[in-house]
């Protein structure tokens, strides 16, 4: 084997030198991800500059890429807080957040990649129990669930605000109360659901009785008006009225034999 030109060792280790700084320098980031550079011999993490995006990027050997999660995450949480008159209650949360992407390499420098963990668990927390404790048990199991749902919100918003971290929903999954607390929460609902039926039919029974009674009250009172108008004179005209009408009907045979005590004619015959 004929040995290889002297140029040609220094050239076969300066390329696998390139290939070693090339391997080292390359960043590829991912889809929904972001980088904060450390820079090794300078001013440590970078927060004058944007951070570093997706796809392939090429950095000095001797610094440093954190790469971030910059999509919108959920954290469950689970946690025992106490209700105004101090009973324990489990609340389970979700939290949607995602880290604040222009202030990515502050977030890193001042809460690290353990920010979920330091700030926003914490907060949701103090946030949550803040919140369940001015409210009742019977509250909480019922009419208040989204109301503290928002409050809990907005609590956690205000302690997370100016930490570099977006939150943006938090969601009650679930109020767990006392066995014994619930089935008398349960009772009570259920009995105020039977009184409000119970008055419902007193109203309606008393609105049919008053129908009836202005119904009675007029029938009297258009009899009253048409007896008070009802003369002799009158019941005669209508009298011989209708005695016309049957006369000329084809359908009848009229025999006329005198007249009764009225001074009407007796009508006979009728078919």
């Amino acid at each position: 084997m004929e040995r290889l030109p002297k140029v040609a060792l220094p050239v076969i280790i300066g390329v696998i030198i390139l290939i070693v700084i090339i391997t080292k320098s390359a960043v590829t980031i991912g889809s929904g991800q972001a980088g904060v550079l450390f820079r090794t011999f300078g001013e440590g993490v970078v927060i004058d500059e944007p951070a570093l995006g997706e796809g392939f990027n090429i950095v000095a050997p001797w610094n440093k890429v954190f790469i971030y999660e910059v999509r919108q995450q959920e954290i469950l949480e689970k946690m025992n807080v106490l209700s105004s008159n101090g009973l324990d209650i489990k609340l389970e949360a979700s939290v949607w957040f995602q880290p604040d992407y222009q202030n990515l390499g502050k977030l890193h420098k001042e809460k690290s990649e353990m920010y979920k963990e330091r700030v926003l668990l914490p907060a949701i927390r103090s946030a949550a129990r803040s919140v369940v404790g001015r409210y009742t048990p019977e509250q909480l199991y019922s009419s208040k669930r989204d109301a503290i749902q928002q409050e809990i919100y907005e609590e956690t918003k205000k302690i997370v605000g100016g930490q570099y971290i977006q939150l943006n929903e938090v969601l009650v999954r679930d109020v767990t109360l006392p066995a014994t607390i619930k089935d008398a929460i349960e009772r009570k609902l259920k009995q105020e659901q039977e009184s409000l039926e119970y008055e419902f039919r007193l109203v309606t029974a008393s609105k049919e009785a008053e129908k009836v009674i202005i119904e009675a009250e007029g029938k009297a009172e258009s009899n009253r008006i048409l007896s008070a108008s009802l003369t002799d004179k009158i019941l005669q005209d209508k009298g011989i009225d209708a005695t016309m009408k049957l006369a000329e009907s084809p359908n009848s045979k009229v025999i006329v034999i005198g007249s009764g005590d009225s001074g009407l004619p007796i009508i006979l015959g009728n078919q």
